[in-house]
C-alpha cells in the first residue's frame, strides 16, 4: 500500500503533468496489485485524464476483469485464467479482451480460452506484449500463427484480432486498423503467395514483401 501511495502521489502527476503517458495500467494479479489496490491507482489516473488497461489473469483468477469491466478498461490483457462468469462480464462491456500468447509461451503459462470467447460472441485482439521479462520478441507474425496454431482461431480471425482489434484495444480504430477510407494507410504488402491463409500457415517464414506507413514505402525486402 505504501508503494500504491507513492504511485499515486508521487509519480501520476508527474506523468500527467508531462503528458507522459495516454494510458494507466496495471498489473493486477497474484503476487502482484490485488484488485482493491488496482481500483485505487486507475481511480487516480482516470483523475488525470488517462484512460484505464488491465493486465490480469495470467497467474490466476485476480479479479482483475471485473475491476476492469466496472472502470470500463479499454482492454483486459493476458486473461489466460478467464472464468464463464467473466465472459459474461465482457459481453456486457465495451473492453477488449485481449492475448498475449508470447507471453503465455515464453512462460510456458496456460491458454487463455480465446477460441470460447469467440464461439461465446466476444471480440478478442491479440498482442505482442513485447518486454524484456516475459515475452522477449515484437514477431506479430508468430503472434497470428499461434492465434491460428495453439488458440484454434481461423485465419480470418486472427488477422481481425490482431489489426481492428489491437487498434480498439489501443483506443485507435477510428483511424487505424483496417484498410478503409478515412484511416491511415498503413498496410503490407506480401510476397505471392497462395492466399491470406498461407500466412499463418507458414510460420517462421518472412513472406512480407512491403510496409507502407502513411501510405509511404518505409521497407523493402528483396
Amino acid at each position: 500500500d505504501e508503494y500504491v501511495d507513492v504511485v499515486i502521489n508521487e509519480m501520476l502527476p508527474v506523468i500527467a503533468g508531462e503528458d507522459l503517458a495516454d494510458f494507466i495500467d496495471v498489473f493486477c494479479d497474484k503476487g502482484f496489485f490485488t484488485s482493491e489496490q488496482t481500483e485505487r491507482i486507475l481511480m487516480a489516473g482516470m483523475k488525470h485524464g488517462l484512460r484505464a488497461k488491465i493486465h490480469a489473469n495470467e497467474l490466476d483468477h485476480s479479479g482483475g476483469i471485473e475491476v476492469g469491466v466496472k472502470y470500463s478498461a479499454l482492454s483486459v490483457d493476458h486473461i489466460e485464467y478467464t472464468s464463464d462468469e467473466d465472459i459474461q462480464l465482457l459481453l456486457q462491456s465495451d473492453t477488449m479482451p485481449t492475448v498475449l500468447p508470447g507471453a503465455a509461451f515464453f512462460l510456458n503459462m496456460p491458454l487463455a480460452p480465446a477460441r470460447k470467447m469467440i464461439d461465446a460472441g466476444l471480440p478478442v485482439a491479440f498482442a505482442s506484449d513485447y518486454n524484456p521479462g516475459s515475452s522477449p520478441s515484437g514477431n506479430m507474425n508468430l503472434v497470428l500463427a499461434m492465434a491460428c496454431i495453439r488458440y484454434k482461431l481461423l485465419p480470418e480471425e486472427a488477422i481481425n484480432a490482431c489489426t481492428l482489434n489491437s487498434a480498439y484495444a489501443m483506443g485507435v480504430s477510428d483511424t487505424h486498423g483496417s484498410i478503409a477510407v478515412g484511416k491511415a494507410a498503413n498496410f503490407i504488402i506480401t510476397k505471392p503467395i497462395s492466399s491470406y491463409e498461407f500466412i499463418p500457415y507458414s510460420f517462421g517464414n518472412h513472406v512480407i514483401e512491403s510496409v507502407y506507413i502513411n501510405g509511404e514505402l518505409q521497407k523493402h525486402y528483396e
